[in-house]
């Protein structure tokens, strides 16, 4: 084993002591309907279940049990949006620790009422979280507060390893992890505990490619971040040097996927497992669904990090990926404008096993005949074929049927 890595397999399993009993060591559960769709077996670690739906918990908690008496006096402080501020207040909470936490001023207020309820003070400063760090600094040398910080430390490196240990001891056989990567602590942790527990086991780091910080660290080059994504909680653009040093030790691989795979694991997950993986918590399944010809037919352990999606959110890429499927489809349907045609519309799309959900009628379309009205409805129907029926249906009564292009229809809306 490498003797310069910041942390080592007796770090982590001493950090397994530390939070025994006090952190849920969450089941490694086998997902055969994953597996049917990844093309090998696909085994996953829940870390949604969480008191907090993170994994941050880990990390946090074996950094605050390290603290001494005047520290705990004095207090804590942490930087953060999300999940690693919840963590931080749950268990300096629990510890009797007064805790901080410094967020900027766009997080969303479910996040900031959450981290409250917690007990920690929350102050809301800056625009992005990189604004944010010289507040932390300030508050942190004139309170005397200790940093908690989310990724870069050996004793939060340590707590996150745990999660190898656990897997490894549930599922020996596993020859592969898929781990999400933000600022590089969990990925350090697992992987240093994973490769001396097994040394042949492969451990594999995924990005979003909005953020792909590591991938470019480990290449040597500067990383171009920036931009919207689904996996806020990975969306790190300065990354653990130790992290790097680690990762490049043992040579750990990272791989990027972008947006629509992660939107498309979000919901494989919801579908396919009946659970809820924020877009951080997704990235690993969205490795394994982008490229799956490089894992097939092993024995691959998934890192579900976390579960905070924001609800709404949710319900929007639901839609979206039933729009896909043509599961939900929207139809324009010209009539002739005068009474009792909609009803007959409506009619024949309920004889043939479909669910309304809108109905738009318009009589004001310039590319409509004078004496014609558009309907556009969208229904909920079982797949493609018996979307494809309904249109059939309503044509073969005279009607002109045109389906609409989920995009088409929102810009119309808009």
């Amino acid at each position: 084993m490498h003797s310069d890595l910041p942390i080592t397999l007796a770090d982590v399993e001493a950090a397994a002591e530390t939070i025994r009993g006090h952190v849920l060591r969450t089941p490694l559960v086998a997902a055969p309907r994953l597996s049917a769709v990844a093309g090998c077996e696909v085994h996953v670690k829940f870390e949604n279940l969480q008191v907090t739906n993170a994994f941050k918990e880990r990390g946090a908690l074996n950094r605050l049990a390290a603290l001494d008496d005047d520290q705990r006096a004095r207090g804590v402080i942490a930087l953060s949006a999300g999940n690693h501020a919840q963590a931080v207040a749950c268990h300096a909470r629990r510890l009797g620790i007064p805790a901080t936490i410094v967020m900027p001023r766009t997080t969303p207020f479910t996040k900031v009422a959450s981290t409250e309820a917690f007990g920690a003070t929350v102050v809301l400063e800056g625009e992005t979280v990189a604004e944010c760090r010289s507040v932390v600094d300030d508050l942190a040398q004139a309170q005397g507060l200790t940093l908690v910080h989310p990724y870069d430390h050996p004793l939060v490196m340590a707590g996150q390893g745990t999660i190898a240990l656990e897997m490894l001891r549930d599922v020996p056989g596993l020859d592969c992890l898929i781990v999400p990567v933000g600022g590089g602590g969990l990925i350090s942790g697992i992987a240093v505990a994973a490769r001396a527990l097994r040394p042949d086991i492969e451990v594999v780091g995924v990005q979003t490619s909005q953020y792909a910080s590591m991938a470019a660290a480990l290449r040597g080059e500067p990383a171009e971040c920036g931009g919207d994504t689904l996996a806020e909680g990975i969306a790190v653009k300065n990354v653990s040097e130790s992290a790097v040093g680690v990762l490049t030790a043992l040579g750990i691989d990272v791989m990027v996927v972008d947006e629509a795979a992660i939107e498309r694991a979000i919901y494989a997950y919801l579908v396919r497992l009946k659970t809820l993986a924020e877009g951080a918590g997704a990235a690993g399944l969205a490795a394994l669904m982008t490229d799956p010809e490089r894992f097939a037919g092993r024995k691959v352990g998934l890192v579900l990090t976390g579960g905070n999606i924001d609800p709404r959110l949710l319900a929007a890429l639901t839609v979206r990926a039933l729009e896909r499927e043509d599961r939900v489809v929207t139809f324009r349907v010209t009539v002739r404008d005068r009474p009792g045609e909609l009803g007959r519309v409506a009619t024949l799309i309920g004889h043939e096993g479909a669910n309304i959900l809108e109905v738009s009628h318009q009589r004001l379309l310039l590319d409509v005949p004078a004496m014609r009205a558009t309907t556009d409805v969208t229904i909920e129907t079982r797949d493609a074929p018996h979307a494809d029926r309904i249109q059939r249906a309503l044509e073969a009564e005279g009607m002109m049927v045109t389906r609409l292009d989920p995009l088409q229809r929102r810009d119309e809306a808009r």
